[in-house]
């Protein structure tokens, strides 16, 4: 089921956060900075994030719109056995399928639960949209599962990052993205501001960040350069240094 985008563009995923206590703060979100980092690593471009309230109509137009525009769609959450995941029906709703117990899913739960222990509850992690592909999951067998270009998985990160283990190899992957770190502490971002927007024009294909940061030692400036060609990457970070090393002796004068 892994699908890829037309001609040499790289596959592009969003992320879709589910759930009331990330919204309330409760719970902090840790699954996103793991598909990132996951998706930069295999070469599949992550460009939007969101996050939702546990709401069928909210899930369902949150959905509808990511899926249209990119490749794939990771969802985090709402597949548990409690009154508010619904985060399978919403899937359903959107997609125009219909949704109910599916004999797969029963039969990896039971591989951990009795028969006594399999309720109504626990039964509701079985319920998965027609035509959907189940994600095994290896912790607590409750299964996700692939829909079109939409991959539904849990919320706990343990397990989130162990569904996300079986789907990986299954994307379209691509050059993974390369990373360069330029040091500019000591100076300040006003002072290369000007030259760094230079260098990120000349080098059209790499994505320049500055990004300050206050320690103990005072403020802390990194430069992040990212790209998928190696050259390239290369002589915009020789670019990058030779400004912050031309400024650090203007500034020490």
């Amino acid at each position: 089921m892994a699908q890829g985008n037309a001609g040499d563009r790289p596959a592009s995923a969003a992320v879709l956060v589910i759930g009331d206590e990330i919204l309330s703060g409760r719970t902090q979100d840790v699954n996103t900075r793991y598909i990132a980092n996951y998706l930069a690593q295999i070469g599949v471009d992550l460009l939007e994030a969101r996050i939702v309230r546990d709401d069928m109509e909210a899930i369902g137009e949150a959905l509808n719109a990511l899926r249209a525009r990119y490749t794939y769609v990771f969802t985090t959450g709402g597949i548990g056995p409690t009154h508010d995941d619904i985060t399978a029906d919403a899937v359903a709703r959107a997609f125009g399928v219909d949704i109910g117990e599916d004999p797969r899913a029963i039969a990896l739960l039971s591989e951990r639960f009795s028969q006594a222990e399999l309720n109504a509850a626990r039964r509701r992690m079985a319920r998965i949209p027609k035509g959907a592909e189940l994600i095994f999951n290896a912790i607590s067998k409750a299964p996700g599962f692939w829909i079109g270009n939409v991959i539904v998985m849990a919320g706990v990160p343990m397990i989130m990052q162990n569904m996300m283990d079986v789907v990986g190899p299954r994307l379209a992957a691509g050059p993974p993205v390369l990373v360069e770190t330029v040091e500019a502490d000591g100076v300040p971002e006003g002072a290369y501001a000007e030259g760094l927007e230079a260098i990120a024009r000349a080098h059209d294909g790499v994505s320049v960040g500055s990004y300050p940061a206050f320690t103990s030692g005072g403020i802390r400036n990194q430069i992040v350069l990212r790209c998928r060609d190696a050259a390239l990457l290369s002589r915009a970070a020789q670019a990058t240094r030779a400004m912050i090393e031309s400024l650090s002796k203007e500034l020490a004068r």
